[in-house]
């Protein structure tokens, strides 16, 4: 698929479904250097003109691979960064379920902005306009980012509020798939794996 943008969560990291991570330069771990590594395999065959990725640690390494395999250099952008959690970074989800900011954060997503952070609608915003702004020669392109930025963006596309992104799964290493083709964008594939 030629105009096409592969949205892909970042591997496997120790934090995963424990803290809130946010903006931290937390790298991989060993599940999530082979997620990274599956997929390349994933990819055999398939054309990938550009490689970009969100500037966190852990997306980078998980380019890394790809990149290599294809001579590609990365683009690195902010556009494609983790949403600004603000005070929520770096919180353990057991301590946030006790918070009333958060449960109101999760409930209004769309308006509603992290604590001295960003709200969801300001960072898919950026992430959507920063994916339909490719150029032709640049796609298809492997983009490396975040879980909320991809469920976030596939959730506007679908006509969904962002307080119903709970329902789209995105787990590390998946590849999320949008066919940007004549101003018409269509969600391809969802949440996909390499197979283990």
């Amino acid at each position: 698929m030629i105009g096409a943008a592969h949205l892909i969560r970042h591997g496997s990291h120790q934090e995963v479904g424990k803290v809130l991570s946010g903006r931290s330069e937390i790298a991989l771990d060993e599940a999530g250097r082979h997620d990274a590594e599956a997929l390349i395999e994933m990819f055999a065959g398939l054309p990938v003109a550009s490689i970009h990725c969100s500037p966190r640690r852990r997306a980078w390494e998980t380019a890394l691979p790809l990149a290599k395999s294809r001579g590609l250099a990365i683009q690195r952008t902010d556009a494609l960064d983790e949403i600004d959690f603000g005070t929520f970074t770096g919180r353990a989800f057991a301590v946030l379920a006790e918070d009333a900011d958060w449960y109101r954060w999760n409930a209004e997503r769309g308006e509603a902005r992290c604590p001295g952070g960003e709200t969801m609608r300001e960072a898919v915003v950026r992430a959507r306009d920063y994916l339909f702004s490719l150029p032709d020669e640049a796609l298809p392109a492997i983009c490396v980012t975040h879980c909320d930025i991809i469920r976030g963006v596939v959730a506007e596309l679908l006509g969904m509020g962002l307080e119903r992104i709970f329902s789209l799964e995105c787990d590390p290493g998946s590849v999320t798939t949008l066919a940007l083709e004549a101003g018409n964008t269509r969600l391809v594939s969802l949440n996909a794996r390499a197979r283990r």
